[in-house]
């Protein structure tokens, strides 16, 4: 009896256990479809979470593209190119990109900056059991371009070895501005000898080289900076004109000097704007004087101004060629030009040759300060003191470096 009561037993107790095998069975086969939609939608989450992280660097990257190819100067179609093919490079693929500078919303919309978003639409996974139609994702960067400094000197050779040189018994003092060399050398910027320099801050797209320390309000040379952009490049040159002009008076006209001029004696160049087909002279003991005056010289023609000639003329403060002296043609071929003269001296606003080298030797500036040398190379042998605080006399600030930081 006992025996068939413990069968009796153990047959309800598999009974029981049948019973919740089988309620396990159905309560596991009816929540799969939860569980692993609920897996899926987490692994789901989580690649929308990395795209998006992963197309905020395409927006990242193509903004600052953008906003280097505006600093060296392009146009906007150039601009848009650059900050696309980053984005391409980057894996946007299908995706959508849109370009503005300057930027369309948010706080820099006055400001020089590149504004970039990207956009794509991923496909659905795990959650297309539940819903259809793809996953919208979109990011947004703005690229702000700063200029770090302003520039008294500005050296726009790539690779000259002492393309800005500072030499000799040389005392040089910028206030409220910098030297720029754009050259990637390691001595691209190179003081030698026992020249002295100060400055706001000395900087270069390679490295310095100096001989003595120099004095600057940065706390050290900035070296391996984006080069500068030509100032001037959008400048158009001034056309020749007829007929030909005589350098031979006392009172120069403007116009097309097709010889060349050869000054001496005391000379006075009337305000306008001469174009000059050959060398430009002026001989020992001249006194040259002269306001409101642009000296463009045409091709590879070059400038020497003798160390005993007095020489003050100064640019126009306003109009086309504001605060532009003297033009070197940006078409001609590689030459040198030198400026020396007296300590009385007085050569106002810039001296700008992008295709030359200047030579610069007189122990003089402009008036107030207000010299600014933009050419090929530079070699400075005069003590000068040049100042930038020059927008009265119609002469623009010079970005000595610019720098682009990703800020929204």
């Amino acid at each position: 009896m006992a025996r068939n009561l413990f069968s009796r037993i153990r047959f309800a107790i598999n009974g029981i256990c049948r019973d919740t095998y089988a309620n396990v069975a159905i309560i596991f086969a009816l929540s799969l479809p939860i569980v692993v939609g609920a897996a899926g939608f987490g692994i789901e989450t989580s690649f929308w979470y990395y795209n998006s992280l992963r197309l905020q660097a395409t927006a990242d990257a193509a903004a600052y593209a953008g906003a280097l190819e505006q600093i060296s100067g392009s146009d906007k179609p150039t601009i848009v190119a650059a900050a696309t093919q980053s984005a391409a490079s980057n894996g946007l693929g299908s995706g959508t990109i849109v370009v503005n500078t300057p930027p369309a919303s948010g706080s820099n919309t006055a400001k020089k900056a590149v504004e970039v978003v990207v956009g794509q639409n991923l496909d659905r996974m795990f959650t297309s059991l539940f819903t259809q139609g793809q996953v919208p994702e979109q990011a947004r960067a703005v690229a702000l371009i700063t200029n770090a400094s302003k520039a008294c000197i500005l050296a726009l050779d790539p690779s000259a070895s002492k393309a800005a040189l500072f030499s000799g018994n040389t005392s040089v003092k910028l206030t409220g501005c910098s030297v720029m060399a754009n050259s990637i050398a390691s001595d691209a910027l190179k003081l030698q000898g026992s020249a002295s320099l100060q400055a706001d801050c000395v900087v270069s797209a390679g490295g310095v080289s100096l001989s003595n320390p120099v004095t600057t309000v940065c706390p050290a040379p900035i070296t391996q900076a984006l080069p500068a952009a030509d100032p001037f490049a959008g400048l158009l040159a001034p056309a020749a004109s007829n007929p030909c002009q005589d350098d031979s008076k006392a009172t120069l006209s403007p116009g097309t000097y097709c010889s060349g001029m050869a000054l001496k004696g005391n000379v006075t160049l009337s305000p306008g704007v001469y174009v000059v087909q050959g060398n430009l002279k002026i001989n020992a003991n001249a006194a040259i004087t002269g306001s409101g005056v642009t000296i463009f010289m045409s091709g590879s023609s070059t400038v020497s101004i003798n160390g005993n000639a007095s020489v003050k003329l100064s640019a126009p403060t306003s109009g086309t060629y504001s605060g532009v002296l003297f033009y070197g043609d940006r078409t001609g071929n590689s030459a040198s030009s030198t400026f020396n003269g007296t300590a009385d001296s007085l050569l106002t606003g810039a001296i700008y040759f992008p295709k030359q080298q200047i030579s610069y030797l007189g122990n003089f500036s402009g008036n107030g300060g207000c010299t600014q040398v933009v050419a090929d190379t530079i070699q400075w042998s005069g003590n000068s003191t040049i100042n930038q605080d020059c927008a009265s006399l119609g002469m623009r600030d010079i970005p000595a470096t610019q720098s682009v930081l990703l800020v929204e």
